[in-house]
């Protein structure tokens, strides 16, 4: 499933209960915009069942610098942020993760 060297990125981000079929519909468009970016491997998106506010995106990267540099220096990020940030009801938590 991981492939070694693989960094995993690990986002959380609150969404206000009444946004979330919003954000949803958001990320499906936001998703493409990442699938664009060399060194981007595939990403998740999960909502909590004890905390339905609480989002997880889990992004594979072949490295630190595919997401940090690839996507963030690139023109996506700000309609990555465009399309998803409207919903953010708090700043999202991100941390990176490599595979064992």
């Amino acid at each position: 499933m991981y492939a070694v060297g693989m960094i995993v990125e690990h986002a959380e981000f609150t969404i206000a209960e009444s946004d979330a079929e919003k954000f949803e519909a958001a990320y499906a468009l936001a998703v493409e915009l990442l699938a664009q970016t060399e060194g981007f491997e595939w990403a998740h998106l999960h909502r909590g069942i004890e905390r339905p506010t609480s989002y997880l995106l889990i992004v594979g990267w072949e490295s630190v610098h595919a997401h940090l540099v690839n996507f963030r220096e690139s023109d996506r990020f700000p309609q990555w942020r465009t399309l998803l940030g409207p919903y953010f009801a708090a700043d999202p938590k991100v941390e990176h993760y490599s595979v064992l």
